[in-house]
């Protein structure tokens, strides 16, 4: 057996065939039986499969025990099988499963929103259910939940119904577990999407369950007996080959504005998208009529991935939208069958997806995508992938595709396939399979266009066709002749001779030469450089040749000089806020307009939404005109060609300046005229042809009026509007006359055969039809040229002359009462009008009135606001004023502050000085008697160191001096005594230590009084910018009273000290220090 492997990402899901290997054609029956698994069907730890359970008996064992376990086993079997639903016979039952619960979910096919809910359910599951789950092994069954312990149902889902299954990622909490999606509900609009989750208990049994899974995705398999008829299968053998031709048509439709869905146009090389809009991919399989018929039984999936040749891992799975077969038509060419349909819902706003939501740039023109689409096809055994690869341009989100033809594109792939042999060739019955041998794509099938017919191809026998148009006007062609069938010629004509030409049929082929390329590039570069905006000489060759399809919207709006007017432009996006009363004719009109065009044809799309604004705002616009049946087909053939804006700037201008809008005035009298014109230049070209209209009792106005009115937009094919289009924008109402005779030139032996039905059934449905070739309307307008319309003044004039003579033999009370009923008409429509103005008067004049009441309530707040304003800013001036002047008496004060502290600091310094003056004159004193007494010591030393008593003579000096200093009186005696007796040294030098002792200290002091005056200044200075700092932050009653106060204590601090410096200068004790520093001070000297 192969062995089963999982992804090691979050992405783990069935959802293509390479999400697992190929398991080969496994019975499901066949399942072993263990500790951890029971039931028919249960895998086991190694994943083998038996039909029947295995015991292990014992060596020692007997059969009476082997009888009892045998009926035991039996039974348990018998009562469970009574117990589940005998359609599930055919199942793979898991137990030991724990069911999380069920969410639901938005995108049922999100592997991260699955993820997501799986953590939730695993985190929040309190007590989860214990369930054994059963899955069947065919397409046919249901995934049935049963509890655990009692055997009863809980829940059953059908396998159809499952839309994805995901794992866990690996190497996180959620590895063991695993979940599917369906919809709840009865139909598709009322239908929720459920996640349900569910969790292993044996890991090992996950690839199990996994596997189970994708065998339900298959075929049904082969009945359980032709596996038990054998004990030993044979080997599967390949019988023969197969080629089986499927052709797929792939195409992208995006989201309108009001909720549809239209497909996106498709260019030559690539699809033209819009960016930010969703999408929806639509594939649609058939497969050819080939020896062997496999039919599709549902698709797997569907993926897209922005570039070409991307591996599996890059691809992304879209959220499916519907799939199922539908029937196709068949063809002479060759016989279809039933078509397979699948359609996804594309997001392009997911990052995964953003080099396909950007815009393209010059640089970069285009980019690849690649579609895969992987089908189960009955009797395959794996899914087929069918991969597409494709360019498409991204636009901006609100670019418009005027003019479209292709949307989609084929492309047709051969399956290879080799017929496996399953069973014994002697085997009774035989269900065939087929193994995938190659898928090869065979590109692009290129189908014939629906405008022409069912099968029919662009080329038809233009011989005849044009013979029969030009044999009386030009002769013979020398043409090649296509070859054609004739069988199917004949039949499309026939097919739809009674039903005449849907207006807007056609196809546009937008292939244009080089060379002519060249020349309109060089005319367009002229025609905006030339002084005086002259046309160049080379456009009217050009013009008559045809514009190119691309070229076309720009030269339009030059031709009709709109290109720089954006007056008009403007007024139309005022317009169409405005109401139109002609709002029910214009509904039902629109969708009679261009019904066979993809742009016009949905209701309620892109095209019929703007052709009705355009129509409304003309309505609008033109009041005298309003709104005319035929103008609804000019417009819808401008929208094709450029933005709502400029359609509408070309319409007015077609309207106004060249004499269109004249067609529908009064009366169609202009109309008539155009008609008269018409009929004698007929006359004058086509005689016989106008003796045979005559003759038929043939007006002009039953087939011309059309002509006239709608430009020939309502019923001709589009590459003839267009190119009629051309001329007139060029020309004017002249290309009327001219296109009108052409045609008839062109017809004129069909016509002459034809009697009055005839003739105007061939007016209403052969003549368009004869010029939906390309070549046939060249040769229209070429033809066209060649009447010359110099007679025209001649024929108003005699039409005018006709008129007055009617006028004059008409019976004056008739021509009076058609005067009057035109005067009644007009001015009914004049009062129309002064109603509506007095309407608008009355509505300007109640909004003027509401907005001058409105401006004089604010008038009058404002005067409110203004007068509150007022009375606080005078408030605050008062406070300013108050402030002033308190900060001004606050300076006053502190400036006579500081005056005295620097009074107080000038004293201390002449103090200070006066200290230096006394101590340098008693250092120089001292040092004077420290000289005088050391020479006195010498002295006495000399004159008693002979003598014996020299030391008690030293005593008696010596004790002399300290008398003298204890005792002020004795001084000037002792002074006596030493001047009689001789000093000691010892004591001598010991009072003038005791001396110096006394200036240093007195020295000392006088510094430490200069230190407290320097401290005091320094006090007050710091005052002084407090006092400041609080002016500025606190209000006036606050920081008035805060200075006042700090003021007062600053002032009674210093009063209540007494003054270092005058009582140290004074005394010159320690008692004058106020504090405890002079103290210390003093100490440490």
């Amino acid at each position: 057996m192969e062995e089963i492997t999982t992804r090691e990402q979050s992405s783990d899901s069935i959802a293509t065939s390479e999400e697992f290997e190929d398991l080969g054609q496994k019975n499901a029956s066949e399942v072993k039986l263990n500790d951890e698994t029971s039931v028919n069907g249960v895998v086991g730890s190694e994943g083998m499969l038996k039909t029947s359970p295995e015991m292990e008996i014992s060596n020692n064992g007997s059969l009476a025990e082997l009888k009892d376990t045998l009926d035991e086993v039996l039974n348990e079997e018998t009562e469970t099988s009574a117990q589940i639903d005998k359609s599930a016979q055919n199942y793979t039952l898991f137990n030991r499963i724990a069911y999380l619960g069920a969410a639901t979910v938005n995108a049922p096919r999100s592997e991260n929103e699955i993820a997501r809910n799986m953590a939730i359910m695993r985190q929040s599951s309190g007590q989860p259910i214990p369930i054994a789950l059963s899955i069947p092994n065919n397409c046919d069954g249901s995934v049935v939940l049963y509890e655990a312990e009692s055997n009863t149902e809980m829940a059953r889902h059908p396998i159809h119904r499952i839309i994805f299954l995901s794992l866990g990622p690996s190497g996180t909490l959620d590895s063991n577990c695993f979940a599917f999606t369906c919809p709840r509900g009865d139909s598709d609009e009322t239908a929720i999407f459920q996640c349900h989750v569910f969790r292993c208990e044996i890991a090992e049994a996950i690839p199990k369950v996994m596997c189970s899974f994708k065998h339900a995705f298959r075929k049904p398999e082969p009945p359980a007996s032709m596996s038990t008829e054998s004990s030993t299968a044979t080997s599967p053998t390949e019988l023969t080959n197969h080629r089986l031709t499927f052709e797929l048509t792939f195409e992208i439709k995006e989201e309108d504005t009001k909720g549809n869905y239209s497909a996106v146009p498709k260019d030559r090389n690539f699809f033209k998208i819009r960016a930010g809009i969703e999408k929806k991919i639509v594939i649609t399989v058939v497969q050819i009529n080939d020896s062997l018929e496999l039919p599709i039984e549902r698709c797997f999936g569907l993926l897209v991935s922005p570039g070409r040749h991307v591996k599996h891992s890059d691809m992304h799975l879209l959220e499916m939208v519907s799939m199922g077969t539908s029937n196709t038509p068949s063809n002479s060419q060759d016989v279809r069958k039933s078509a397979y349909v699948i359609s996804g819902h594309w997001d392009p706003n997911e990052p995964v997806f953003g080099l396909l939501n950007r815009e393209s740039s010059k640089e970069i023109n285009s980019v690849y995508m690649t579609i895969a689409v992987d089908l189960v096809i009955r009797g395959i055994s794996e899914p087929v992938r069918f991969v597409i690869e494709t360019r498409v341009k991204v636009f901006g989100h609100n670019e418009r595709f005027w003019y479209y033809s292709q949307k989609h594109m084929t492309l047709q792939f051969a399956v290879h396939v080799a017929e496996i042999r399953d069973l014994p060739p002697n085997s009774s019955s035989y269900d065939p399979t087929y193994r995938v041998v190659e898928i090869c794509n065979e590109g692009e099938i290129e189908r014939p266009s629906k405008g022409l017919g069912m099968g029919m191809a662009l080329s038809l026998n233009l011989s005849s066709t044009l013979s029969t148009l030009t044999s009386s006007t030009f002769g013979s062609l020398n043409s090649p002749t296509p070859v054609v069938n004739d069988t199917l010629k004949e039949d499309e004509l026939s097919s739809d001779n009674d039903e005449p030409l849907l207006s807007g049929s056609g196809e546009v082929s937008k292939d244009c030469s080089e060379v002519e390329l060249a020349s309109w590039a060089e005319v367009l570069h002229l025609w905006g450089t030339q002084p005086g905006d002259n046309q160049p000489k080379q456009l009217k060759h050009l013009v008559r040749r045809g514009i190119p399809e691309a070229l076309r919207g720009e030269v339009w709006l030059r031709l009709a000089d709109c290109s720089s007017d954006t007056s008009v432009m403007d007024a139309y996006r005022v317009l169409i806020t405005k109401e139109c009363s002609a709002d029910p004719v214009i509904m039902r009109d629109i969708h009679r307009t261009f019904p066979a065009h993809d742009f016009f044809k949905d209701s309620g799309g892109l095209g019929q939404e703007a052709l009705a604004k355009i129509s409304r705002a003309y309505a609008v616009y033109d009041q005298e005109v309003g709104y005319c049946q035929g103008l609804s087909f000019l417009a819808a053939s401008l929208l094709l060609h450029m933005p709502e804006e400029q359609a509408f700037s070309v319409m007015v201008r077609v309207m106004f300046h060249y004499g269109l809008r004249d067609l529908f005035k009064d009366g169609f009298e202009t109309l008539h005229l155009r008609l008269y014109q018409l009929d004698r230049l007929i006359e004058e070209y086509l005689p016989d042809l106008w003796n045979h209209l005559v003759e038929n009792c043939i007006e002009n106005h039953m087939y011309a009026s059309q002509w006239f009115l709608t430009l020939f937009t309502a019923k001709f094919p589009l590459f003839l509007v267009f190119h009629i289009l051309d001329v007139f924008l060029y020309q004017g109402m002249d290309t009327i006359f001219q296109v009108a005779l052409g045609l008839l030139s062109m017809a004129k032996k069909d016509l002459l055969s034809l009697n009055f039905e005839g003739i105007l059934k061939y007016f209403r449905v052969q003549l368009p039809k004869r010029y939906r070739n390309e070549m046939a309307a060249r040769q229209l307008m070429k033809l066209t040229s060649s009447f010359k319309l110099r007679k025209l003044k001649k024929y108003e004039k005699d039409f005018m002359a006709i008129k007055e003579q009617e006028q004059a033999r008409e019976d004056p009370v008739v021509r009076l009462e058609r005067e009057n009923k035109h005067l009644h008409e007009a001015n009914l429509r004049l009062e129309r009008e002064s109603d509506d103005l007095a309407q608008e008067l009355i509505t300007s004049k109640i909004g003027l009135r509401s907005e001058l009441d409105a401006a004089e309530e604010k008038a009058d707040n404002y005067f409110k606001e203004l007068q509150t304003l007022r009375r606080l800013h005078k408030e605050i001036e008062e406070d300013r004023n108050q402030i002033q002047n308190e900060a001004v008496k606050v300076k006053e004060m502190l400036q006579r502050e500081v005056q005295r502290a620097e009074e107080e600091g000038r004293r201390s310094q002449s103090i200070i000085a006066d200290y230096k003056q006394i101590c340098s004159k008693l250092t120089r004193r001292l040092e004077g008697e420290q000289s005088r007494a050391k020479e006195v010591f010498e002295r006495l030393q000399a004159s008693l160191s002979d003598s014996p008593n020299y030391s008690s003579l030293l005593d008696d000096v010596v004790s002399l001096i300290r008398s003298e200093q204890s005792s002020p009186d004795l001084q000037e005696t002792g002074n006596l005594v030493c001047e009689s007796k001789p000093r000691s040294p010892a004591s001598a030098q010991s009072q003038f230590e005791n001396q110096v002792r006394l200036l240093e200290l007195e020295l000392a002091q006088t510094k430490l009084a200069l230190v407290e005056a320097e401290c005091r200044n320094q006090d007050l200075t710091h005052q002084l910018s407090t006092i400041s700092m609080e002016m500025q932050s606190q209000s006036r009653n606050s920081w008035l009273q805060k200075t006042l106060s700090s003021i007062k204590e600053a002032t009674a601090k210093k009063d209540g000290l007494p003054v270092a410096t005058s009582t140290a200068s004074s005394s010159g004790s320690p008692a004058a220090n106020p504090t405890g520093r002079k103290d210390s001070l003093s100490s440490d000297k």
